[in-house]
């Protein structure tokens, strides 16, 4: 692979490797791709992609499979997708549906030209309450639906643990569940009728059928009579073995639904295609049932000895009529503690060591709460009852469906342990005999020693889990196939589904003639041909399925390269290629709701402008093929370019994807030796700008504020017209702070003077040393100017970093020799030190000693036990996106409440200015609707004497600058409480009675 100069970092990465692959059932070579991009690009409105890095980010899902795509199409309405179809007809190119790209059995990757439908089609069209049905596009994500639903006490009964960003028609596809089927069904059973079209052009609807209607169909004759003919054949000649052979449980996934077509079911054709996995036919437009939503939802949390004896209870629990019964072992708490997730969650716990969560609903908290009740109960007098708790408060019930929902980022990638991998990870027995199966599922997994928590969906008998397997040698590879095939066996004796929610795809498709019969099987395979004679809806899957051990994306002959890289990688084994494949695609990065995670796809709704995405090419980086120029990869240098280096995924991910810092190590590779974007230099060197300005600020400021020369001056560094460029400050926070006579004694505290408090805006660092004072502390400041490096990460300048936080360390030393606490108000500053910086110098013990002893004000105050006067204001409180990921916000929370602050804290993800990122004139755009999603909206719309609280510099800006209002830092807002409680006296701060915070704040009005 090519990558740029070979000198000792920038190491020239592995050829492609050879894979045991069934992938070129369908050879197409570059040229005839060329030919057919060219004339789908003509015909279409969406985006046609067959380049290189579109083909790599669609090469893998959520599961152990890589096939990398002949290209990918993103269909902007209907006629595009016929389109498609047509032209993939005339050029005999398979195609695929795609929707979240979250499935786990391999049938949302192929080589075949992928549909994505999550960009454009992704619209709820009706909901008709009446009805109680809905009319949706298939790439609606699942959530819309329900947010839409729940307005009329509706609601769309499978949920699955992905159900902020999974499509209702990638669920159509994999026929799946969730926590609420128990109440509601699965997606077939929700279902009513689907549009689709075929691969050989036919479009129609499709649903239930009365005879009357399958005999007038098949008499109309036509490609639709010949299809509908066909059906009723399959169901005359197999009726009797289908209802001999079909497991009678709420959660057979596995197979084709030839049951829907039995007369008993009524020959429900779009039934029938739900779950068949793209394989047959591409979806359209769904209509679906909704059900109505218990207003009122109650959780009982029932702890037993073991998940086994909480399994043998699953038919007791059921009697009393939940809406989801879910079960946990004590394997799964012990991950999630080893990864230092959910603490708080964890604690709410009832003793045991296994667990059921069991849920009730009602019209009123009476009803739900008083259905709990009867099965506690009930349970007391019964023998050896379980520990109970009943949880009346909806954020602790939150807490714990995060618990649940966690389960697969909490097993996927354990310290100390081998990764967990799908693969035989939703069988499901009938509910009654959870129990037993569990018992001799472990003893099987005890046999080929592999681990695994296990959890899921006890109320329906589906068991979920990740097991360590071993992938990597063909030895291993023979020992998982054994273990696959003694899994199966064990699952059909209890009668169950090799499947149980995600579907069989192409890692269980194999074994489905020992749970149907060669018969039925055969039966599946004519039941295709019927809607795909030649063969090209994804093939390989579910039907003359690729072999279970064929295009492994981590298997025999994956051997990445060996990198020398800047970071360290502690916790992926030292390893750059480990942390690239860190990420599973499960895709809470594309979540458009909540926490931080993912700003650039929640304004761009790209894949490769995800995390997942990045993560993706990354990985087929260091792979080899399709990409080619490994560290000088423009693909790969395209999607990580708008990453806001925010760090959400640090922590909302499951897995801590930490893509803030690969992109420090990429970019540091990419543009060794060569020139970076003018923003690199103006903004990543600010520290070094703002240094040389700070001896001229009135020449600074009237090149960067005058009409014209400013317009000049921005072009040339590459910063955005429409953005105002922050004033310098006339004098800076150092200078200020060493003229000033010391105010107290006591304890030291470090206050670190970060870059822009300190050049441009000191009054919160001066409020700090007020507030710091009063408290009883002896402020003291690192009288060298310095910098935390921030900005150079952010471009990845890292040898720069490196240096800089060398001198940083080297000047501390005395305060690190006499452990005094630093504190900064900046959370980017504090994140370099907590995460950044030992990353960078593993090896010495300042930097460890400065990630364990550096806090942000709030932070340290809270720990300290300070109690602020009180200040009687309502407040906005939005956290900066590394106070999230890196600090958490907790110790702010208790602070301010202390304060007597009546604060609401957002949960608008990143304000999207990110240091340098917003005044980027590449990225303004972008950057500003980020910020339009929810959190500028929300300001604006916010009471004038409601106070705006953040702590970052950069979020200051955002907001001042797109809404006028000016924010405060947590210091600012101590201060003014401190003014307040002085009777009306300002703070002395320097000898004299300065303006105060308070001042500075009414006068801006900006409170």
């Amino acid at each position: 692979m090519r990558s740029g100069p070979k000198s000792a970092d920038l190491l020239p990465l592995a050829p492609p490797r050879v894979r045991h692959s069934h992938s070129d059932r369908f050879a197409f070579s570059a040229a005839a791709a060329t030919v057919l991009a060219q004339d789908l690009a003509a015909h279409l409105q969406g985006e046609v992609c067959f380049d290189e890095g579109s083909r790599a980010l669609y090469a893998t899902d959520g599961s152990i499979y890589r096939q990398v795509p002949i290209g990918v199409v993103r269909p902007r309405h209907v006629q595009d997708v016929i389109e498609t179809l047509r032209i993939c007809r005339e050029h005999d190119a398979p195609v695929l549906s795609r929707g979240g790209g979250t499935s786990l059995a391999g049938q949302c990757c192929n080589t075949a030209v992928v549909m994505d439908f999550s960009a454009h089609l992704n619209r709820i069209l009706a909901i008709d309450p009446a009805s109680r049905r809905a009319r949706v596009e298939p790439g609606c994500v699942l959530d819309d639906l329900r947010d839409a639903a729940e307005k009329h006490h509706l609601t769309f009964g499978p949920d699955p643990s992905t159900h902020a960003h999974n499509t209702l028609g990638g669920m159509i596809g994999n026929n799946s569940c969730g926590v609420h089927s128990v109440m509601a069904g699965r997606t077939v059973d929700n279902v009513h009728a689907l549009e689709i079209a075929t691969y050989d052009g036919l479009r129609m609807r499709v649903g239930p059928t009365s005879e009357e209607e399958l005999q007038a169909i098949i008499r109309e004759g036509g490609r639709r009579g010949e299809i509908y003919a066909g059906l009723k054949a399959i169901r005359d000649r197999y009726a009797d073995l289908i209802r001999a052979r079909y497991p009678k449980i709420p959660r057979r996934v596995s197979g084709y639904n030839l049951d829907e077509l039995l007369p008993e079911n009524g020959f429900n054709v779009a039934r029938a295609l739900v779950g068949t996995e793209g394989t047959c036919v591409t979806v359209l437009e769904a209509e679906l049932r909704l059900v109505p939503s218990p207003p009122v939802r109650t959780l009982l949390v029932l702890g037993y000895p073991d998940v086994f004896e909480a399994g043998d209870h699953v038919p007791r629990i059921l009697e009393f009529g939940p809406v989801g019964l879910e079960g946990l072992d004590d394997v799964l708490i012990a991950d999630m503690k080893h990864k230092h997730m959910h603490p708080r969650d964890r604690a709410l716990l009832p003793p045991g060591g296994g667990w059921l969560m069991v849920e009730f609903g009602g019209d009123s908290k009476a009803e739900a709460d008083g259905k709990a009740r009867r099965l506690m109960d009930t349970l007391r007098k019964e023998g050896r009852p379980p520990s109970m708790k009943l949880f009346d408060d909806p954020a602790e019930e939150a807490m714990l469906w995060t618990i649940r929902e966690s389960g697969l980022g909490a097993t996927a990638r354990v310290p100390g342990q081998p990764d967990g991998h799908p693969g035989w990870e939703d069988a499901a027995v009938p509910p009654d005999r959870v129990g037993p199966y569990l018992r001799d599922f472990r003893k099987l997994l005890a046999k080929y020693a592999y681990t695994c928590a296990l959890y899921g969906h006890f109320g329906d008998g589906c068991i979920h889990c990740r097991i360590t397997f071993d992938l990597s040698t063909p030895e291993a590879v023979a020992q998982w196939r054994a273990f696959m095939d003694e899994a199966s066996d064990l699952v059909l004796r209890y009668g169950g589904s090799l499947s149980g929610e995600h579907g069989d795809g192409q890692v269980r498709a194999s074994l489905l003639p020992k749970m149907f019969g060669d018969e039925l099987v055969h039966a599946f395979g004519q039941f295709k041909a019927l809607w795909d004679p030649r063969g090209r809806m994804n093939p390989g899957k579910v039907v003359d399925p690729n072999p279970m051990d064929a295009d492994l994306r981590d298997g025999p002959g994956y051997r990445p390269p060996k990198l020398k890289t800047a970071f360290a990688y502690p916790a992926d084994g030292m390893s750059f290629a480990q942390a690239a494949r860190r990420c599973v695609g499960v895709g809470n990065c594309r979540n458009m709701h909540h926490n931080v995670m993912c700003p650039s796809y929640r304004a761009t709704r790209e894949e490769k402008w995800c995390t997942r995405g990045r993560a993706r090419l990354l990985f087929e980086m260091l792979e080899g093929d399709p990409l080619k120029d490994g560290w000088r990869s423009e693909a790969v240098r395209d999607a990580l370019d708008l990453c806001l280096a925010c760090k959400g995924c640090k922590s909302d991910c499951p897995v801590n994807v930490d893509m803030a810092t690969y992109k420090a190590e990429f970019m540091h590779h990419h543009y060794r030796g060569r020139l970076r974007p003018r923003t690199a230099y103006s903004m990543g060197r600010i520290f070094d700008v703002a240094r040389l300005a700070s001896h001229v600020p009135w020449l600074a400021n009237a090149i960067l504020q005058t009409p014209g020369v400013s317009h000049l001056a921005k072009a040339i560094g590459g910063i955005a017209q429409q953005r105002t460029v922050p004033r310098f400050a006339r004098e800076t926070f150092r200078d200020w702070f060493f003229a000033r006579e010391a105010r107290a004694r006591g304890p030291e505290v470090l206050l670190w003077p970060d870059t822009f408090n300190n050049y441009l805006h000191p009054q919160p660092l001066k409020d700090a040393v007020a507030v710091l004072e009063a408290a009883g502390y002896r402020v003291q400041v690192p009288e060298p100017a310095l910098c935390c490096s921030r900005p150079l990460y952010a471009e990845g300048m890292l040898d720069r970093a490196r240096a800089q936080l060398a001198r940083t360390m080297d000047t501390l030393a005395p305060w690190i020799d006499r452990d005094v606490p630093v504190v900064g108000l900046e959370p980017s500053c504090v994140a370099s030190f907590r995460d950044e910086l030992p990353n960078l110098f593993p090896g010495d013990e300042r930097a460890h000693w400065l990630a364990r002893n550096t806090y942000i004000f709030s932070e340290y105050l809270d720990r300290v036990g300070y109690a602020p006067p009180q200040l009687r204001r309502r407040a906005l409180v939005h956290a900066h996106c590394h106070h999230h990921a890196v600090i958490g916000t907790a110790a702010e929370k208790r602070l301010l409440a202390r304060a007597g602050l009546d604060c609401e804290f957002l949960d608008a993800g990143c304000c999207g200015m990110a240091g340098s990122f917003g005044f980027d004139a590449g990225k303004v755009d972008v950057s500003v609707a980020i910020g339009e999603l929810q959190l500028l909206p929300t300001i604006r719309a916010a009471d004038p004497d409601t106070l705006i609280v953040t702590n970052g510099f950069s979020c200051r800006q955002q907001i001042e600058q797109c809404t006028g209002r000016t924010p405060l830092d947590v210091a600012q807002v101590l201060a003014m409480a401190l003014a307040q409680g002085a009777s009306n006296l300002d703070v002395l701060v320097d000898g004299k009675a300065p303006r105060s915070a308070a001042r500075n704040e009414g006068s801006r009005r900006g409170a």
